[in-house]
């Protein structure tokens, strides 16, 4: 008996010497890797894309339906404002909760706020119960991300920056001895085991936080007996060399949270962005509750897929808030009574602004490389307004919708922009909003038709010895020999010629022959340089029909022709991005706004005066009824052969739209501008907001009587006399028939005057 005692000792010492030989080296193994990995992590965290934010204030210029836009594209929702990221609107006046936001040019703090809209206009903004600061800033919407490295989606925040209740929730949940265990916790195990058998199910877990992380970052999620030991040996080595605050931090920005798609959701972060559309630091103790249930496990107790099982779990966490007097009975009794409220949408948003987010791309991708977009948390600050673009897309699909022949057979584009920022507010490149594909906005190169013929004018009208408002075209039959090809005859719209016609008139109308036999006479190398100095390169094969605009452009080219138009003669760079920062709020570039006034400003303003006879008098007068309101609205039709194409470019003092409709087969289409295209632009238009400034007219301009359509002197009271401003000392020579020219008067100004 002694013998085989002796032999089992023997055998047991053998067995713990063995174990002690080979697993010494293997937990020395764990612990040297469990910290080097810790400290080498690199997160990856996409790019995040944001619209720009709203600015509120007392004076600014925007619809009831406009500002509900912007509050629920920015994550805010309807609710009690006393609440973080709620608010409430009573007719024309609201109460707005904003959550605080890190704005590119640094945090601004939440602010509880009231506003009244009188007439479309903030008529009164208050800061709490008192007359608070002069402007507000809503968060931005978040659009989107891009150029990820890998499969996951986070936003890293510091632990300083989390809510307290989360912070210590999670630990009464997940872990009460968290500040008191060296990573691992025995009595804590045998505690989760008997909460779990009194109330029948899973409720609390053995693993500390600490085992959790390393599972997260290290392990694989098998359940097995080596994978625990290893978990528990690399717990222990954390602890042992890094302090809470950083292993908690790292808890809270890596916990698994669900999916996004075929994107995994980590950390608290990005899972209240997603699930709430809001920071973190706003949501509310029941918002909390939610995402810490989800620790338990994200898809069982997903809100959306398993809403009853993640609110029954959502309860649980705020009785454990209770009974471990994180919130008191009455806040516990609130909260367990409000709906989830899962604002899920905003995880979508970069599918729905998808044409935008290509533009963004590019313009991004001209400034760095590929692999600096990709993980580093950049935050790029984009010019998109959120109800512009609603705006645009409905617009552009109800258009489409009247006037095609078959359903499904147009489609279009349109760019909207701010002309004196150069700011592009929308981008729409698909008629079906959110699908991605071919963006018609920035590729889809299609002539453009009479939208050319301004520039053709602008040259003439550059050239006051030669040219004004009322100088005579002849709009007759011409013929142009043409090296290696049919003499080109080009026809007006209607078949018909119109004989001797002002020059104003011709643009206005949209005369086709008037056109060509001035662009002829002016040189068509100098149209191709204009173009080319303002920003758009039309091609090296020029032909006598780009005068009539046979010309290949995108969308965007075109609005950018025309921003300096628009912008009383100050050109700038279209652009969609303001600025990018680093993930910790740090400046990387800035685009700033590059103007630069253009040469022969007076003939832009000259020019500026024939699109608005265009819209009231010439192919886009339809306008004229469409928008009463828009009296300053300016614009320009344009139609291909066999009406392929149909555009309208026009602005007003704040805006600036382009909108084509046509086929992707490039197939004849029975439409044209001034019926197609231009009532697109009217529809999206009537919705903008419209500020009061009128336009300006430079130094050098001024104004007499015309006898119009003749280029004759006139008084204003000649019968059919007209208006027009001239550029100084470009004024007609000879006088009306009715005027008295035997009596010279003693001063011109009997004709003439100053704007």
């Amino acid at each position: 008996m002694a013998v085989l005692r002796r032999l089992l000792i023997t055998c047991l010492l053998f067995c713990a010497g063995l174990a002690v030989g080979a697993g010494g080296p293997w937990i020395w193994w764990l612990d040297r890797e469990a910290g080097i990995r810790f400290a080498e992590r690199q997160w990856t965290q996409n790019s995040r894309v944001y619209a720009r934010p709203l600015e509120l204030y007392q004076g600014l210029a925007i619809s009831l339906e406009d500002l509900l836009v912007e509050l629920e594209s920015a994550g805010l929702r309807t609710g009690n404002p006393d609440q973080p990221g709620r608010f409430r609107h009573n007719g024309q006046r609201l109460d707005i909760h904003v959550p605080g936001f890190v704005h590119a040019d640094g945090p601004e703090p939440g602010a509880r706020i009231s506003l009244r809209l009188d007439r479309d206009t903030i008529g009164e903004l208050r800061h709490g119960s008192t007359q608070g600061p002069s402007l507000v800033r809503l968060p931005p919407a978040e659009l989107g991300a891009l150029l990820p490295l890998d499969d996951s989606d986070r936003t890293l925040i510091a632990l300083v920056d989390f809510p307290p209740l989360l912070i210590a929730g999670i630990q009464a949940v997940e872990d009460r001895s968290f500040n008191h265990h060296h990573g691992i916790d025995p009595r804590g195990m045998v505690r989760a085991a008997w909460a779990n058998l009194r109330h029948g199910q899973v409720v609390q877990g053995g693993s500390t936080i600490t085992q959790q992380l390393v599972k997260n970052l290290f392990l694989s999620p098998d359940r097995s007996l080596l994978r625990k030991v290893n978990e528990a040996i690399m717990a222990i080595s954390l602890e042992r060399r890094y302090g809470k605050a950083a292993i908690l931090e790292a808890y809270l920005n890596e916990v698994y949270l669900g999916q996004d798609g075929a994107r995994a959701i980590h950390g608290f972060g990005r899972a209240s962005e997603h699930y709430f559309g809001l920071p973190v630091q706003a949501l509310a103790a029941e918002q909390l509750a939610v995402l810490i249930g989800m620790v338990r496990g994200a898809s069982w107790y997903h809100p959306v897929r398993n809403p009853q099982r993640a609110r029954a779990r959502r309860d649980r966490v705020l009785d454990i808030f209770l009974e471990t007097g994180l919130i008191d009975p009455a806040s516990h009794a609130e909260a367990v009574s409000r709906p989830l409220d899962i604002n899920i949408q905003r995880g979508q948003r970069g599918q729905r602004h998808g044409e935008f987010l290509d533009l963004v791309a590019r313009q991004l991708r001209s400034d760095y490389r590929e692999r600096d977009l990709s993980g580093t948390g950049l935050r790029i600050h984009t010019t998109l307004s959120p109800s512009a673009q609603q705006r645009a897309e409905r617009a552009l699909a109800s258009g489409l919708a009247s006037v095609e022949r078959q359903p499904g057979e147009l489609q279009g584009a349109i760019v909207l922009l701010e002309p004196n920022s150069g700011e592009i507010r929308a981008l729409v490149g698909d008629r079906q909003a959110g699908r991605r594909g071919f963006n018609r906005a920035l590729d889809a190169r299609r002539q453009v038709g009479s939208v050319i013929k301004p520039f053709v004018y602008l040259i003439a009208l550059a050239q006051p010895d030669r040219f004004h408002l009322a100088t005579t075209l002849h709009d007759e039959p011409i013929s142009i020999s043409v090296s290696g090809q049919e003499p080109w005859q080009p026809r007006n719209y209607d078949g018909q010629s119109h004989g001797p016609v002002a020059l104003m008139d011709a643009l206005a109308l949209s005369y086709n022959q008037a056109t060509v036999a001035l662009g002829q006479e002016l040189g068509l190398s100098g149209l191709f340089r204009l173009l080319r100095q303002l920003g758009v390169e039309p091609g090296s094969a020029p032909h006598p029909s780009a005068f009539l605009g046979a010309l290949d452009l995108t969308p965007l080219q075109v609005a950018q022709l025309y921003q300096p138009l628009a912008a009383e003669g100050y050109s700038t760079p279209l652009r969609a991005i303001n600025e990018v920062t680093d993930a910790r709020g740090q400046e990387i570039a800035r685009y700033p706004m590059r103007m630069r006034p253009i040469r022969d400003r007076e003939a832009l303003a000259l020019l500026d005066f024939a699109l608005r006879h265009a819209v009231t008098e010439g192919t886009a007068r339809s306008l004229s009824w469409r928008l009463p309101g828009h009296s300053d609205a300016r614009g320009k039709t344009g139609t291909t052969n066999d009406r392929r194409d149909a555009w309208f470019v026009g602005y007003t003092q704040d805006w600036l739209g382009v909108v084509w409709t046509g086929r992707d087969d490039n197939a004849p289409a029975g439409i044209s501008g001034s019926a197609t295209a231009l009532p697109v632009w009217a529809e999206l238009f009537a919705g903008l907001p419209v500020s009061a400034s009128g336009r300006s007219w430079p130094e050098g301009i001024e104004w007499y009587w015309i006898d119009w359509p003749s280029p004759l002197l006139a008084s204003e009271d000649c019968p059919g006399a007209k208006a027009l401003p001239f550029i100084a000392d470009s004024q007609p020579g000879l006088y009306s028939p009715c005027m008295n020219a035997q009596t010279e008067p003693a001063s011109r100004r009997a004709w003439w005057r100053r704007p």
